[in-house]
């Protein structure tokens, strides 16, 4: 009952807060839009204001590590895996700048799809041919224009919280922009809020870690299977170390 309690608690708090935080993304969007084309104080704003969810949240301690590879004088193709809804609100604590790729049914929602709309996000519908191309498009564009690029080659959300295959859209961008990849390693999320359900679970430690990145370079004349195995199989092995890592700590005395 206290879980169902402090759930109802923090979801009315998202919506309140985001009806009272979107006007002031609206107006830095106004006031910015002659000299920031790339929306980087925007996106800033938006990673404080995701970011508030998980700062006030104290069952949800974040901690990042390997900041320094993420350059962001550098456009870059980011990959991480995809547990839950709660990611996007932890990435957003990396207070880097990047546009998300996300689906067309998310920026229908009132306040947060409309401040997506606003940061000039990509968005793509599934199983939708034509909006694949505009949304490759859209990303080459945004990388060539200065702004990285953030995906879940999962496509969806991990019910089991295993890794799942590779779709191969962001190694194709990756290919096409002749542009690096930075894997990113999640964990924690799916047990702090799984992918069905709005109950909040108790405390649950959440991990990111940005690992090193993959210089287009070193896999220019690869296929796109054999760069999207070599990306989750980098994934993979971080989140094998981490779980490794945890219960290392949850046994030592």
């Amino acid at each position: 009952m206290l879980r169902a309690v402090q759930s109802l608690v923090f979801w009315a708090f998202l919506v309140s807060s985001s009806a009272a935080l979107f006007p002031v993304a609206g107006a830095i969007w106004l006031v910015t839009l002659p000299f920031d084309r790339q929306k980087f104080l925007l996106h800033r704003f938006t990673c404080f204001w995701g970011s508030l969810y998980t700062w006030l949240n104290p069952a949800w301690p974040v901690s990042i590590s390997g900041r320094e590879h993420f350059d962001e004088q550098v456009p870059t193709v980011l990959v991480a895996n995809h547990l839950s809804t709660l990611d996007i609100l932890v990435l957003f604590r990396l207070f880097k700048h990047f546009k998300w790729v996300s689906k067309v049914e998310n920026f229908r929602l009132p306040f947060i799809g409309w401040n997506m709309t606003l940061n000039g996000y990509v968005r793509i519908e599934r199983g939708n041919c034509a909006s694949a191309v505009r949304m490759f498009d859209a990303c080459e564009h945004a990388l060539t224009s200065g702004s990285s690029i953030m995906m879940f080659p999962e496509g969806t959300r991990s019910s089991s919280g295993q890794l799942r295959s590779f779709k191969p859209g962001a190694f194709q961008l990756a290919l096409r922009a002749r542009r690096p990849i930075i894997p990113i390693a999640l964990y924690g999320t799916a047990e702090a809020l799984p992918k069905r359900g709005f109950v909040l679970r108790g405390r649950h430690p959440i991990e990111v870690k940005i690992l090193e990145p993959i210089p287009f370079e070193s896999f220019a004349d690869a296929t796109v299977e054999e760069l999207s195995a070599r990306v989750r199989d980098r994934i993979a092995m971080a989140l094998e170390e981490g779980a490794k890592s945890r219960e290392s700590a949850r046994s030592t005395p």
